[in-house]
């Protein structure tokens, strides 16, 4: 482990010191690959329950495990140190019928992507997005419009629909060379960076909203307020005074696009009480009896027998 931790953070260091620009774009594009192929892929195995799940991230000792307790009334472990709670603690919560799995995950370090277990920093909003990456986790973003594909022989083809600032066909063969590809069908369809087509190529990436939750708003001005209000992606609340917690929960539902289907039997009304709940984009009628129409939520269905 301390090799290869090592290893990575000399290939950091040499991409800090290197200035990005068109010629050094193949050099930074194989030492992106390096470490995408170093960084280790470990992560918490905690079994889902319920209909959805939001993971809570943040610097340790901020008030996340409190903010939890409140939503769903649960304990778990505080300590006025690093990584604390010390595990996930799983709780579920209900909130318009549907069952939402909350995960209060372990407060992040900076370094912990490279496989850190302690750290002295405790990292800011921008470098829990950058430990969060290194795992593989992409937030509000969607996947690099990008086509790849394997083949026996031919060598490396690219085709570019739109023009391209950093890769090219040089750049391209460098990085699919880290991974042993040398036969290959490369689609271009947008601007692309060389961290995009690393993306594509791990396959393991993962594309989630996330919501950024500003905590002791209590401690701030009307006007500072205003202003964090038209900050995409975020809902400022009050953990010791619970202020805004409606917002934060209907912001939560807002990014799960769950959508709930309530049954009715024949000759019945509706069952409200317990929809089925299904995931965006898996919301057609196939989705839930075998037939082609997009549902809406709260759609009611009457199932009937010929």
């Amino acid at each position: 482990m301390s090799s290869t931790l090592a290893k990575i953070g000399e290939r950091e260091a040499e991409m800090a010191r290197t200035q990005k620009n068109k010629a050094t774009a193949h050099h930074l594009g194989l030492l992106k690959a390096h470490l995408a192929k170093l960084r280790p892929g470990e992560g918490f195995d905690v079994a889902k329950t319920g209909d959805a799940r939001i993971g809570f991230v943040s610097f340790p000792s901020v008030g996340k495990s409190t903010l939890l307790s409140n939503l769903a009334g649960v304990y778990s472990e505080v300590a006025a140190y690093e990584f604390t709670p010390l595990t996930t603690m799983p709780c579920v919560i209900r909130y318009k019928g549907a069952k939402i799995q909350l995960l209060d995950l372990p407060g992040i370090i900076e370094g912990a992507k490279d496989g850190k277990g302690r750290g002295r920093q405790v990292i800011a909003v921008r470098i829990i997005e950058n430990e969060l990456e290194g795992f593989g986790i992409r937030l509000n973003s969607k996947p690099p419009n990008i086509g790849f594909k394997k083949k026996d022989k031919g060598g490396i083809n690219l085709t570019a629909t739109c023009p391209q600032s950093e890769l090219d066909a040089e750049n391209v063969k460098s990085i699919l060379a880290e991974y042993k590809i040398h036969n290959a069908d490369v689609t271009l369809h947008n601007n692309a960076a060389a961290d995009d087509l690393i993306d594509v190529v791990e396959g393991n990436r993962v594309y989630i909203p996330c919501i950024y939750v500003l905590n002791k708003i209590d401690q701030i001005s009307i006007e500072e307020l205003d202003i964090i209000y038209k900050v995409p992606h975020c809902v400022p609340i009050s953990v010791h005074h619970r202020w805004n917690f409606d917002d934060l929960l209907e912001k939560m539902w807002d990014y799960l696009k769950l959508v709930r289907i309530y049954t009715k039997p024949k000759g019945q009304l509706p069952d409200y009480t317990s929809p089925v709940v299904l995931p965006y984009p898996r919301t057609t009628v196939e989705d839930f009896l075998g037939k082609d129409y997009m549902l809406e939520d709260e759609d009611v269905i009457q199932i009937v027998k010929k």
